[in-house]
């Protein structure tokens, strides 16, 4: 049997009175991708930190292809790429010259034309981060996570503020990574049943369910996925649909 691409044993997460991650165990298997679902303040965003070694756990064991992301940090770096949903980056830099400087950290850096095409940023290259859209930062971040071939991929609110014509680009790109195993946090139900093989729904920090988008609705006697999630989860998922 393959190495699990992820595995995460009882792992939590307290700030203060707040449980953001009350013992999740999930294991993702190698070129699956798996959809993270829950209400804002479920713990979705602690639990990604915490598997890319952001953040320190209370306890439990996370592993990343079989190492700690945080004891072994310079060789999860080379196998691991993440996009979080607030970019911080350096604001006077161009496209170009953040997408020069993340290739410098890889052996075999993707092209940065390739990427450019894949973001549809080609035709900023010559921008400074400070000046480009929201919507065309959150691009760029996705395009650096993936700069250095990454085995394991983590992906935050993928395509939120992107236009129709941007989401369908992205998701075919999405979709060109099936040899990587991709954790994918979306409130976009679409994007979600297009490209998830399995969905775990998270509330209050625990996992409430983790099986296929056609499972899951099946699981609660539902129609589709979004009412599955409120009969399993007893809340209401807001989405730029019904925001």
């Amino acid at each position: 049997m393959s190495q699990p691409a992820i595995e995460v044993e009882n792992l939590h997460k307290r700030y203060g009175d707040v449980v953001a991650v009350d013992d999740v165990s999930l294991t993702v298997a190698p070129g699956e991708v798996l959809g993270v679902l829950g209400v804002n303040g479920a713990g979705k965003t602690t639990m990604i930190e915490l598997i890319a070694g952001l953040r320190v756990p209370d306890r439990g064991r996370v592993r990343v292809l079989g190492r700690d992301p945080r004891r072994d940090r310079a060789a999860v770096r080379q196998l691991l790429g993440v996009q979080l949903q607030q970019a911080e980056l350096h604001a006077a830099l161009t496209v170009g010259e953040l997408l020069g400087l993340y290739r410098s950290f890889y052996p075999d850096p993707r092209p940065a034309d390739e990427l450019l095409d894949l973001v549809e940023l080609r035709a900023q290259r010559r921008t400074r981060f400070e000046k480009l859209s929201g919507g065309q930062q959150q691009r760029l971040s996705i395009a650096l996570a993936l700069v250095g071939r990454p085995q394991v991929v983590i992906l935050d609110e993928l395509t939120t503020g992107l236009d129709p014509r941007a989401r369908r680009r992205m998701w075919a790109g999405v979709e060109g990574l099936r040899d990587e195993t991709v954790l994918l946090v979306s409130h976009a139900m679409d994007e979600v049943q297009r490209l998830c093989d399995r969905v775990v729904l998270l509330d209050a920090g625990r996992v409430v369910a983790l099986d296929t988008p056609a499972g899951l609705v099946a699981r609660a006697g539902a129609a589709n996925l979004e009412e599955a999630f409120v009969r399993l989860t007893g809340k209401e998922l807001v989405t730029e649909e019904n925001a």
